[in-house]
């Protein structure tokens, strides 16, 4: 049976001679344990003189055997990098069959002091996290992941000029992590800069793919970006797309469908589209359990507005050959 393989990753291994022991290890466990069997050799992407690996996107066909064999090869080159992931995901009739992240998980000072603050976020710790992920920052200045887990502190701390320069640098280093874009584009949002944002929310879009939770949110907030500059039809476009996805409970967009279904019905409202306008706003008022804090009283108030928008509506003409034979 075969499958559809995407890859997509960033390695740093801080200096050549970690590189080095990689590349040989590597080399070794190709010849030795994988028997040439993978869908995937770094001997076709290397660059003369670097020391990190960067896949913006591979897609390969492959079979379980195969799957299995690179799956281990990049468990095993993971290990000696010091900053960095690497996301498979394997696919069988466009279909998710299995999604898997890779990240180092060794006893080096950046890989540990950052894998603690990422913990610590989780935990609603962002003084604590953000002292975790400058620690690994001074130890390896080129940690990408680390810039933009603390941007994404920083911004909740509402500190938004340090938001802004952590997700520029996490980009600088890796411009193919759609957090980063996003994390960048809020920052954005909250300043009312949403044509900058818009361009950052494309990039996030450009470099995700359709089977990662941060490809939706990019387009949820690029819909909320048009409804802002009162580019009614773009937002209409995005929020559809995004309600048009059935998201599962466990999903982070699964959160944002009340908010998402309220600005789709304002953008449908704008549009002139009342009815459907009005059938957005009931499906907001549905669900309870949300993430946004848009009160009930603003949702009545638009919906309300759909409502008189379709009341005052002209009735449809009568076809007047359709009348006269009725008579």
């Amino acid at each position: 049976m075969n499958y559809k393989v995407i890859v997509s990753g960033h390695l740093e291994f801080g200096n050549s001679r970690s590189y080095e022991k990689m590349f040989q290890s590597y080399k070794q466990r190709l010849e030795t344990y994988y028997k040439q069997d993978v869908f995937f050799k770094l001997d076709e992407i290397m660059t003369e003189g670097q020391i990190a690996l960067e896949i913006p996107r591979f897609i390969a066909q492959t079979n379980e055997k195969t799957w299995r064999n690179t799956v281990g090869m990049f468990e095993s080159i993971a290990q000696f990098a010091v900053a960095g992931n690497i996301h498979i995901w394997k696919l069988q009739e466009s279909v998710l069959k299995e999604q898997i992240l890779l990240e180092p998980s060794c006893d080096k000072s950046a890989v540990q002091s950052f894998l603690r603050g990422r913990e610590l976020i989780s935990e609603g710790k962002q003084g604590e996290a953000k002292e975790a992920l400058s620690y690994a920052i001074e130890k390896f200045e080129r940690h990408a992941l680390a810039y933009e887990r603390r941007g994404h502190v920083n911004f909740l701390l509402n500190n938004l000029g340090d938001a802004h320069y952590d997700f520029s640098k996490s980009i600088g280093i890796n411009p193919h992590n759609p957090d980063a874009y996003v994390g960048r584009a809020l920052v954005l949002m909250t300043q009312n800069r949403f044509q900058s944002a818009l361009e950052d929310l494309e990039l996030a879009i450009k470099s995700s793919i359709p089977h990662q939770p941060i490809y939706w949110k990019a387009r949820r907030l690029k819909g909320e970006a048009h409804l802002e500059r009162e580019e009614y039809q773009k937002a209409e476009t995005e929020l559809r797309f995004f309600l048009n996805r059935s998201f599962q409970p466990g999903d982070s967009n699964y959160g944002w469908r009340r908010k998402a279904f309220f600005n789709y019905g304002r953008a449908l409202l704008q549009t002139g589209k009342c009815k459907e306008a009005l059938d957005a706003f009931d499906q907001a008022m549905l669900i309870e359990v949300a993430k946004d804090t848009i009160p009930s009283t603003e949702h009545l108030f638009y919906r309300n507005q759909a409502q008189q928008a379709l009341d005052n509506q002209p009735a449809p003409k009568k076809d007047a050959r359709a009348v006269k034979q009725s008579a």
